[in-house]
């Protein structure tokens, strides 16, 4: 059982729950129709990044959704706060939705820097295969968060061994073919490792947060920090990825991206005579 079901709330900290949640899937929403707006504005070679992006916004918009009905379900006003029923609420949503988008969101990495045959694959089976191990044993510890008893400690161990191995996978990745990107890319690449490395963090913080803060400001606090790594690792990574796919498209003379790049303002402000 999750620790958000061990207190009552107030007005205020169960409204910001409801509201984290809300913004998060609506979030989702809007990321999901801008990926697929902007998907044939790179090379038909880096479009699958986008289409990635769409199916992780899709993803992770019915996770939001089903986490905020839950939290409605899960709680009944008695007139001076808010109390537990007969539901239980569970973030074990959460730990499903992610085993499908960490997958699909380390493959974007590789579509976006241009990662093909052997590489591709090998760099793959890691990062699936170290995602999913990150993600099922964080996901067995959580059920251990009320007590805090030994296996909340030694699965939340297991995870974060995988969670590092998968950092620096991620930097090799990105730091090893830098080269492969044109100047203008290199950036945003830089960019989009301390991205993955800041939005990761957060996640381990959240699920101390039984440890750290048990109480019902903890709990409204662990849903914010939930809810802004959701939406920077998911929504801002994609949407850095599909930068760096036009920059790449450009330098390899895609007709769109480069008519776009050509037509979007470079300075100030300007006038006619």
């Amino acid at each position: 059982m999750n620790f958000e079901n061990m207190f009552d709330y107030n007005v205020d900290q169960y409204t910001i729950v409801s509201h984290v949640l809300t913004l998060g899937y609506a979030v989702m929403a809007a990321g999901l129709v801008y990926f697929l707006l902007t998907r044939n504005s790179s090379d038909r070679r880096y479009q699958l990044a986008s289409t990635l992006s769409a199916v992780v916004m899709i993803s992770a918009f019915f996770e939001l959704w089903v986490l905020s009905q839950r939290w409605s379900e899960a709680f009944d006003w008695n007139g001076s706060a808010w109390v537990q029923s007969d539901t239980l609420f569970t973030n074990g949503y959460r730990y499903m939705n992610w085993s499908i988008d960490v997958p699909v969101l380390l493959i974007q990495l590789l579509v976006v820097l241009g990662i093909t045959g052997r590489a591709f694959h090998r760099t793959w089976v890691l990062f699936v295969a170290g995602g999913l191990a990150m993600i099922y044993t964080g996901y067995a510890g959580q059920f251990y968060e009320v007590e805090r008893s030994a296996p909340f400690w030694i699965w939340g161990l297991v995870s974060t061994a995988f969670f590092v191995l998968l950092l620096v996978l991620v930097a090799r990745t990105i730091f090893g073919n830098l080269s492969r990107l044109p100047a203008s890319a290199r950036p945003i690449a830089k960019g989009v490792w301390w991205l993955v490395l800041v939005s990761w963090m957060l996640y381990p913080g959240a699920y101390l947060m039984p440890a750290m803060w048990d109480s019902a400001d903890g709990v409204v606090a662990r849903q914010i920090t939930y809810t802004v790594a959701d939406i920077t690792s998911k929504v801002v990574y994609g949407v850095l990825l599909g930068i760096i796919a036009r920059k790449v498209s450009v330098d390899e003379g895609y007709a769109p991206a480069a008519e776009e790049d050509v037509a979007r303002p470079r300075g100030g402000l300007t006038s006619t005579a």
